[in-house]
């Protein structure tokens, strides 16, 4: 018996799962498969605890939502074929937002390679699943032996956490997992340092840098999602709260200062406001941190409405090289970790200029901007009408959860609606699909975040379209325990994209759900009390906060279902789409009265 037990402990499967504890791993997220069953066989009497999923999409956005809260590369174990490629979507919204994720998949025997066994990939190379993530993660892995397998973990692992951050695949051949392999191997590895010292900026640099700020007449700090992945926040607010700076940010930026501090100005692009893009427009320098310029956040680079660069001078700072210069010219250009180099700016800049400067007319300004804001909102917040306002559901949601709460957005409202209005108080505490603006993301996102911070509230505004992609993360939720709450804002169709067809072509046709011509939606309350989660469905506005107020004291996981208006979010800025739909002509998106009862 001992000898059996000795003999599976020097199998790869084994020897994974140990290299996994000793890594510091905690949970791991998947779904069974013929091919992955040894290592779950392993895990079983492991500390690490397996996250069971009904789907391999939920595992993977499960994943990237712990990542993203526990500031820790997170691990998938996915089948081969269908699983893989079921996880493709979560995974490639990880590396569109420069998330941290190892997926170990099985694969077919290599013994079988080329014969076509059960669910290999094999059309234009035998044994190629791995190639299907060649295009979305920084390195895709298939192991030939065993005895390689310790050193591609140990560089798998390391490759997602360093430069800019990411998934990778290592693809293994389900007998290779099975296979004895030397613990030595692995224990080497043990030498190896897992965390890596991140570039820097030279003091000439940071100079430099500096006094161009400090020669500006109007110079605006535009932060990307670059700032919260360094955890870089405390950093930022020294170097803004020293030289007097306000701060624009993207989509993925929010949060990467508290949005009541006095000089953060907002989102920037189509759904920023005209205020604040007018703001990036006039500055003589922008300093973009972390950010890639993207197409939304910036009025889809089209010069007169967020960026104007040149004549605005541009100081950009990334952790990847390529997205220096790539939709903007720069004057000065440095590749560095945003935190180290942040923390160098701040120093040279109290060096000199020792005593800083205030500069409380732009404080003023941008206080009379947020009440005029909030004051052109005050009519949607308090309108009574149900369906509600989506106003009035996102202000709500706020005074209900502390500061520190954990928000996970889907799209639509939920997005764009949030990064324009809704007020995130502590940094790095909302979590969006930026790059790859995926539906189905927020709902079980939200339930990796939860795991990851069981101590903090955490709660997913989503659409009905999103939450509908794939609510069988609700059976992880209540097997695991996970105590989240979603607020379902039910506008009964793809919202943003019907309004986005009614204003160009006159149809919301292929985009509202109907039924017999009449609006038609799942009681989305009633689902989750079948998974034997809590659920609610609201029937008026008034009911909604006393509602998320008895969801977030439950304890347990609470889906609420809330009619909403089928409104456009408010927009300030451009997108060329508009262009491409309707030529010389302005439109954008509309309200679409469909939901019932809909009235303002």
């Amino acid at each position: 018996m001992n000898q059996a037990r000795d003999l599976k402990e020097i199998l790869v499967s084994h020897q994974l799962v140990k290299y996994l504890e000793e890594r510091g791993v905690e949970h791991i997220f998947g779904l069974c498969g013929h091919t992955n069953i040894a290592v779950l066989a392993a895990l079983a009497g492991s500390r690490i605890k397996f996250i069971n999923t009904r789907h391999e999409q939920v595992a993977a956005h499960m994943a990237d939502g712990y990542a993203r809260a526990k500031r820790q590369t997170a691990v998938l174990l996915s089948h081969l074929g269908p699983g893989l490629t079921n996880a493709a979507t979560g995974v490639a919204n990880a590396a569109l937002d420069s998330i941290p994720m190892v997926v170990i998949a099985g694969d077919v025997p290599s013994h079988y390679y080329g014969k076509h066994p059960h669910q290999e990939v094999n059309l234009h190379a035998d044994a190629s699943q791995y190639e299907i993530y060649r295009p979305f993660v920084k390195r895709a892995w298939r192991v030939e032996r065993p005895d390689l397998f310790p050193e591609i973990i140990e560089k798998a692992f390391r490759l997602a956490e360093s430069g800019r951050p990411g998934p990778v695949l290592v693809s293994v051949p389900m007998d290779i997992f099975s296979k004895e392999v030397d613990p030595s191997l692995f224990a080497r590895l043990s030498h190896n340092t897992k965390a890596l010292h991140r570039p820097s900026i030279d003091d000439e640099t940071a100079a430099r840098i500096i006094k161009a700020i400090g020669a500006a007449k109007n110079p605006v700090v535009y932060a990307g999602g670059g700032v919260i992945l360094a955890d870089a926040s405390t950093e930022l607010r020294e170097l803004v709260d020293h030289f007097g700076l306000p701060v624009a940010h993207s989509l993925m930026g929010k949060g990467a200062l508290p949005d009541d501090h006095p000089l953060v100005l907002g989102m920037t692009g189509f759904w920023g406001t005209k205020f604040i893009n007018q703001k990036c427009r006039e500055a003589d320098y922008v300093i973009g941190l972390g950010t890639r310029f993207a197409e939304a956040d910036c009025s889809s680079w089209d010069s007169r409405f967020t960026f104007s660069m040149p004549p605005t001078k541009l100081i950009h700072i990334d952790i990847d090289p390529s997205e220096i210069g790539r939709n903007y010219p720069v004057e000065i250009g440095a590749v560095a970790d945003l935190k180290q180099a942040l923390r160098v700016l701040v120093r040279k800049a109290k060096e000199l200029y020792p005593s800083g400067r205030k500069n409380e007319d732009l404080v003023r300004e941008i206080a009379a901007y947020r009440k005029d804001f909030t004051q052109s909102n005050v009519q949607h917040v308090r309108n009574p009408a149900y369906p509600m306002r989506p106003e009035r559901i996102l202000a709500a949601v706020r005074e209900v959860l502390p500061r520190d709460a954990l928000i996970t957005t889907d799209v639509g409202w939920n997005k764009n609606g949030v990064g324009q209005q809704f007020p995130v108080l502590t940094p790095g505490t909302i979590f969006t699909p930026g790059g790859y603006a995926t539906m189905g993301f927020g709902a079980p996102a939200a339930l990796g975040a939860k795991l990851a911070c069981p101590e903090r509230v955490v709660v997913a505004l989503v659409g009905d379209g999103g939450f509908g992609q794939n609510p069988a993360f609700l059976a992880t939720a209540v097997e695991s325990d996970i105590p989240v709450v979603w607020v379902v804002m039910n506008n009964y169709a793809f919202g943003t994209i019907a309004g986005l067809e009614m204003a160009h072509y006159g149809t919301a046709f292929g985009c509202v759900f109907r039924k017999d011509g009449e609006p038609y939606s799942p009681d989305f309350a009633a689902v989750a009390r079948a998974y034997g989660a809590q659920g609610e469905q609201i029937r008026a506005a008034e009911d909604f906060k006393p509602a998320l107020e008895r969801a977030v004291r439950s304890g347990k996981p609470f889906v609420i279902d809330v009619a909403m208006m089928n409104e456009p979010v408010p927009t300030g800025g451009h997108w060329n789409i508009n262009d491409i739909y309707s030529p010389g002509r302005e439109a954008s998106h509309v309200a679409i009265e469909y939901v019932p009862g809909s009235r303002r």
